[in-house]
């Protein structure tokens, strides 16, 4: 996400769900060319839809309520999304005869930052959608409030992600947000204080993309390109004809690991030298492991880990950097401390007294706009992290297929980017993709009642960490071979 903007602005307004089915109907036609064309999404693999197509039939039929609760790696899952509810589930419902309402569509929730940096058009094409916003930072009670409403009284289904933003990894799942979890508790206490009997179910799905081929040229230019802005020195040795797959994966992996660790010790040395953070400038056991290492076990995990400590060491350093200017506490995972801190942020840039009466004098609003400039500053450090939350440090040597190294090499890049003073989006297509989208098995909050009755905090946490599992089973999916998952391509 870019910057928000320097200047005092007045606070962020709500955008209220207006869903309109011609602007739906439109955007429905374009999806296809968007995603082929533009996107280089050239297929969609749909696994285990038929459960989705049920759960759909039931809804209209008044006896279920239910949130779709998917995955987030990347800023192409809300077109993937689309063609789930759009074409895939529509064509497989005519295959089994199921006639369901139209238009086939769900209310979702979006972060109410995404039109700050893509463009309020976002936001208006997104009402029109049937999304509500939300404010991630704090209670956003009018946002919750809304979100509330579609979820047990709308008339579509309510989409959402639980990790609360993309984190840029197909195969890894982020801690969730209890937040999923706890609406779903509303909603089946809403039924019950109604006198209603739906059933109220979150819906897991699964979402991660694959290379139709592997784009190693691409990746090999990208990795060239970041050498180069780092100051690093092109490798003695690059691939030569006769290499193997393995010899030449190995040789992508140290430049890798070189450029992440260079740019480590760049950023420590900048919170040594500006803000006094005595981060360690090295460490000796940092050097890149060979990927065919087989000695395995504590000793193989024990190499590795000194490059995650000073990542989380970094990423605490830079946190503490904004935290101490806002006056935060440093309290909760490094997700709840980026929430707070946008927050943060976000109130001394959209400000309430721009709207009040008097209004602010000429001087004033000079003022503001220093502090809003400020603030501004003062979160890039936590876009920064923002970036890195998911990395472990051992994501591609523990598999290192292409789609490891192009998250691993587009992170750095975003890195790169946001240190330069760019916006990193949108970020470059390195090759055709095809997306699966995994159908999880339904989650019952109502059979779940009597526990949040009991221990509400416990239930929920609960919730979550099932989901949570549930998520992370569904990361390397099957392929379909049956009739009953669907593939197909954007057409």
């Amino acid at each position: 996400m870019a910057n928000p903007s320097p200047r005092a602005q007045p606070p962020l307004s709500f955008i209220p769900p207006a869903l309109d089915t011609r602007v739906l109907a439109l955007i429905r036609l374009a999806l296809p060319y968007w995603m082929r064309w533009h996107e280089q999404i050239q297929q969609v693999t749909v696994v285990n839809v038929d459960e989705l197509v049920h759960l759909l039939k039931a809804f209209n039929a008044g006896e279920t309520r239910f949130l779709l609760a998917f995955r987030h790696p990347s800023p192409l899952d809300p077109y993937c999304l689309a063609h789930l509810m759009w074409h895939a589930v529509p064509q497989r419902a005519r295959e089994l005869g199921i006639e369901l309402n139209r238009p086939v569509h769900a209310h979702f929730i979006y972060d109410r930052g995404i039109p700050l940096w893509a463009g309020g058009w976002v936001g208006w094409v997104y009402s029109r959608l049937g999304g509500t916003p939300i404010q991630r930072g704090k209670v956003d009670r009018q946002g919750l409030r809304s979100a509330r409403n579609l979820l047990a009284n709308g008339t579509l289904p309510l989409a959402a992600a639980p990790e609360g933003g993309n984190n840029g990894h197909t195969e890894i799942v982020s801690p969730l947000e209890p937040g999923i979890a706890q609406m779903g508790f509303w909603c089946a206490e809403d039924m019950l204080s109604q006198g209603r009997a739906e059933r109220v179910i979150i819906l897991p799905l699964g979402i991660s993309y694959r290379y139709l081929t592997p784009p190693w040229k691409e990746l090999d230019r990208w990795l060239d390109r970041l050498e180069y802005e780092n100051g690093l020195a092109a490798p003695q040795t690059r691939y030569a004809p006769g290499d193997t797959a393995a010899e030449a994966t190995e040789q992508r992996y140290r430049r890798l690991y070189t450029l992440g660790e260079h740019l480590l010790t760049l950023m420590e040395g900048y919170y040594n030298r500006v803000y006094g953070s005595a981060l360690p400038l090295s460490s000796p056991g940092d050097a890149p492991k060979p990927l065919d290492d087989s000695r395995g076990g504590q000793d193989s995990a024990r190499n590795e880990y000194p490059f995650r400590n000073r990542l989380e060491a970094l990423m605490n350093a830079a946190l503490e950097v904004v935290e101490t200017y806002f006056k935060l506490p440093p309290r909760g995972s490094l997700i709840d401390r980026c929430r707070r801190i946008e927050q943060a942020g976000w109130e001394r840039i959209y400000r309430q007294d721009l709207v009040g009466d008097p209004p602010l004098s000429a001087v004033e609003l000079g003022l503001a706009d220093r502090e809003a400039e400020e603030a501004a500053l003062r979160m890039w450090h936590m876009r920064l992290v923002e970036s890195f939350v998911a990395v472990t440090g051992q994501y591609v040597r523990q598999r290192p297929s292409a789609e490891r190294f192009a998250e691993t090499v587009m992170i750095l890049r975003d890195t790169v980017c946001l240190i330069q003073g760019k916006n990193p989006f949108p970020r470059p297509k390195l090759g055709p993709q095809r997306a699966v989208l995994t159908v999880g098995e339904p989650l019952s909050v109502s059979d779940r009642w009597p526990d949040y009755k009991a221990s509400r905090k416990q239930a929920v946490a609960q919730l979550t960490a099932d989901l949570q599992a549930s998520l992370e089973a569904m990361i390397t999916p099957n392929l379909p071979g049956s009739a009953s998952p669907q593939a197909d391509a954007p057409k």
